[in-house]
């Protein structure tokens, strides 16, 4: 399959998943010294962090991938970088193996150059759509810096050849080792031996791979891709970008769930309303005597303890869909949803696999359908944890919803049923650090 830019001009498209080794660009540091040059990727970066990474260190990569609207800033920061040694090209391409090891948990994976392709090819297949905003801001980026400053983030289903190797690898010293002040160890590997690259590529080929993160990343590798093919400039390291390739049977990541935070709704008529068509069990707040959950804000003593409200929530979810309502004093149970509410609000023409997922029902159904809210940016806001989404809706009175994770199996099922899931569906973590391996698009 070939994306046509023009009649004369196709994009190449890869046979299957492909990873090429590359020579990337490093900072020549390991231990503490190069934790303060990394940070966060940039989408989870806010203001106030991304002011701290800066005064942490004058070379902390932050500089290069939130140059506000400086891309030329960023780009001339970048060349200096590498003229002066900041950053070391290495001699040979290789292939990376990345380990992120934190409480126990280690998730392991190669970084190398992934070939682009259409999704339509079902080969490297998202799972959330993307928004015009963030792929023009990387991509004025990428066109400045010719360069992938930080990696996607890609789960394959293995436990073949390239596992074996990463688990060989791994237990030799590694090329690089830093803890980060987020409680993870990286550690990075490189391989370089033509045998054992063949070897992963003949692997990997017949394999396919979904987008965890970096959804608005992996558009921009290929609409700069189309660019410079357009431009004439025929096929190059723009045919690639820059990936993070996670077995996720063997040495996956954590997946945790995004929560919802209504604030225009107040608990007791979210409540009212989602009685009519759920089954609804108080978990915390006033008793029998007291007054029926009420609007206002704040956690006492007697308020919903979020650790408490995750646990019983992931219990009734054993068995079906099941959310928690809550405003931080009083908390409710949702479970068995009404037969016809699923029929009446989940799309008939989309898969199984969507129409089952809970963050499809808690849009679809419960936000849409029962609450008859619409579902924007400004009505729906997202937390990465129970107790900041639970603060939220009880400072602006309203109501936090709270889910269970999304399975990696049933993102895998949507992404191959050649759909998307609603956004901020999953949150996989540890996420790739930025600044270990940096990619320039110059050989």
């Amino acid at each position: 399959m070939r994306l046509m830019v023009d009649a004369d001009r196709p994009v190449p498209a890869p046979a299957g998943l492909v990873l090429a080794p590359f020579r990337a660009a490093r900072f020549p540091s390991s231990g503490p010294d190069l934790a303060p040059l990394t940070s966060p990727p940039y989408d989870v970066i806010d203001d106030a962090e991304r002011a701290e990474l800066q005064a942490r260190d004058e070379r902390n990569v932050v500089r290069l991938i939130l140059p506000g609207e400086d891309y030329d800033g960023a780009a001339r920061t970048l060349r200096a970088w590498l003229d002066s040694g900041v950053l070391r090209r290495d001699e040979k391409a290789s292939v990376y193996v990345y380990e992120e090891e934190r409480a126990g948990h280690a998730q392991r994976g190669l970084i190398g150059a992934v070939a682009l392709t259409d999704p339509d090819a079902g080969i490297i297949l998202p799972h959330e759509n993307t928004m015009a905003g963030p792929v023009s801001d990387r991509l004025a980026l990428t066109r400045a810096t010719r360069a992938n400053l930080e990696p996607i983030f890609l789960l394959y289903a293995g436990g073949g050849e390239t596992s074996r190797v990463v688990s060989m690898v791994i237990a030799t010293t590694p090329l690089v080792e830093t803890s980060t002040d987020d409680g993870v160890t990286h550690r990075l590997w490189a391989i370089d031996d033509p045998a054992v690259l063949t070897a992963i590529a003949a692997d990997l080929l017949p394999r396919r791979a979904v987008i965890a993160d970096g959804h608005h990343r992996y558009a921009t590798y290929r609409q700069y891709q189309a660019e410079r093919h357009a431009a004439g400039d025929g096929s190059g390291p723009w045919d690639f970008g820059l990936a993070f390739l996670v077995d996720a049977t063997v040495s996956g990541p954590q997946v945790h769930a995004i929560h919802r935070v209504v604030r225009g709704l107040g608990l007791t008529e979210a409540v009212r309303r989602a009685a009519e068509v759920f089954t609804v069990r108080q978990l915390a707040g006033p008793g029998e005597g007291g007054t029926a959950a009420g609007d206002a804000g704040g956690v006492g003593p007697a308020g919903a303890d979020p650790d408490a409200l995750v646990e019983e929530l992931a219990k009734a979810g054993q068995g079906g869909h099941a959310f928690v309502v809550t405003n931080g004093t009083a908390a409710y149970l949702l479970t068995e949803p009404d037969a016809d509410l699923l029929t009446r609000s989940l799309p008939p023409e989309r898969s199984a696999a969507f129409r089952g997922l809970d963050v499809t029902v808690a849009h679809l159904a419960l936000i849409v359908d029962v609450w008859g809210l619409t579902d924007t940016v400004g009505v729906v806001d997202y937390h990465h944890d129970a107790p900041a989404a639970i603060a939220a809706a009880a400072a602006a009175g309203g109501t936090a919803l709270l889910l269970n994770p999304t399975p990696i199996a049933g993102v895998t099922a949507v992404a191959e049923a050649g759909e998307r899931m609603p956004r901020k569906s999953t949150l996989f973590t540890p996420k790739p650090r930025t600044g270990l391996v940096l990619r320039p698009l110059d050989d």
